[in-house]
């Protein structure tokens, strides 16, 4: 199949999802509702169908799955530039946020500030949410609630980035055997992508060998920029699920190398609770604060950009060939069985490290209680919970009832 033609710009592109960027909180989920609502409805760049089978796809693919189609309706809209414009546009405003956050915490000691122990509190309501959430939805039944939980006891027993990686790769091999429907042919509308099969395998390329090369060279070649790309060029390339997936992942390669303490961490993602835009760009708070010496702004960029540039090519190498495998069930079954154990991956890491740094006593139990009913119960907007938690914080810190 040939590609066919652009139908916009990358500037008008760019404008919308910098618009997006700047207004959608919530977690990926919400984002991909923000994206039918302004990309379907409202402008009509691209039909239900088409979006749907975006999603699916993204959904497939390791990484951020809503960063992902974002950039794949860029790509659809004004090719490969369309792409990169879509991904500026609603990464930036949280990635700047964030690293000025970072440089916040550098330039002030803030390792007693209750407002900082309010986000490592609100960080558990909100994974606690997501866990629950895609429970409901990813872990439905009795054979993929199994995965899910043999997931969550296999990352908790040996909690590194090879066993979640591992585990992953099983859920998958288990739901490629279980969940298989048999290909199907449905009736649906061809996406019309305009990325020629070339650059397509150019990005396989390139991805592949990224992924192989970077860790052999680090281990010859003494550079923190060169491991600090390394780090989380393989978590954007390894971690399924995307959202709220990436935290344990993060951890396991910034916190026992020393890079960033797990005060740091757990604040920092806090912190992106309280931005719009999707949560990969707690990369750029990372990588602000992280090494031996502060990075700033040169360590968030890198740190940003290496997260994000396997979802580019990913996206860019699967887009041509998805009409093809959007219609075997194996993938579909594969993905089932993936989906379920990241639910038992973030389960874990909500006891660890996010229960077992925030909650510290009764009263931040109660607070991280009030905040999740917050979110669950009352739909209260994620970043006033995120304030909210942090006043509540600061009250505890006064009457010293923390711990």
């Amino acid at each position: 199949m040939s590609p066919s033609a652009p139908h916009g710009s990358p500037l008008e592109v760019l404008w919308a999802s910098l618009r997006l960027g700047l207004t959608s909180f919530g977690g990926p989920v919400a984002h991909l509702g923000y994206f039918r609502a302004d990309y379907v409805e409202r402008r009509k760049w691209i039909d239900e169908r088409s979006y749907a089978d975006l999603v699916a796809l993204c959904q497939f693919l390791p990484g951020p799955a809503s960063s992902q189609v974002s950039i794949g309706i860029g790509m659809l809209r004004a090719g490969l530039l369309g792409g990169v414009m879509a991904w500026i546009g609603f990464t930036l405003p949280s990635a700047i946020a964030l690293v000025l956050f970072a440089l916040g915490l550098r330039a002030f000691d803030v390792s007693d500030a209750g407002w900082l122990h309010g986000l490592k509190i609100v960080a558990v309501a909100v994974v606690a949410q997501a866990v629950w959430g895609m429970a409901r939805t990813l872990a439905p039944d009795r054979p993929r609630a199994t995965i899910a939980v043999l997931a969550a006891v296999g990352v908790l027993a040996a909690p590194t980035a090879a066993v979640q990686v591992g585990v992953i790769l099983v859920a998958g091999i288990v739901g490629w055997l279980r969940f298989n429907t048999g290909d199907t042919s449905p009736d649906e509308i061809r996406l019309h992508v305009p990325v020629p099969r070339w650059f397509a395998a150019i990005c396989w390329v390139v991805f592949l060998g990224l992924l192989v090369a970077l860790p052999l060279v680090r281990q010859f070649v003494d550079s923190y920029p060169l491991a600090l790309a390394d780090s989380f060029f393989r978590v954007g390339s390894l971690v399924f699920g995307g959202g709220h997936v990436v935290l344990p992942l993060l951890q396991a390669e910034v916190v026992p190398t020393g890079w960033v303490t797990q005060e740091q961490f757990i604040a920092g993602y806090g912190a992106a609770q309280a931005v719009p835009g999707p949560l990969f760009t707690f990369a750029a708070y990372l990588g602000a604060v992280a090494g031996p010496t502060p990075n700033g702004w040169a360590g968030g960029a890198l740190a940003l950009v290496s997260i994000f540039a396997p979802s580019f090519l990913l996206v860019a190498g699967s887009l041509p060939l998805w009409d093809a495998l959007r219609t075997r069930g194996a993938f579909q079954g594969a993905l089932r069985g993936v989906n379920a154990a990241v639910v038992g991956i973030l389960g874990a890491a909500l006891y660890s490290p996010v229960w077992t740094s925030g909650v510290l006593g009764p009263l931040d139990l109660g607070l991280a209680l009030l905040a999740f009913g917050l979110l669950q119960v009352w739909r209260v907007p994620p970043w006033l919970v995120v304030v909210l938690t942090a006043l509540g914080g600061m009250g505890l810190a006064a009457i010293g009832g923390s711990g």
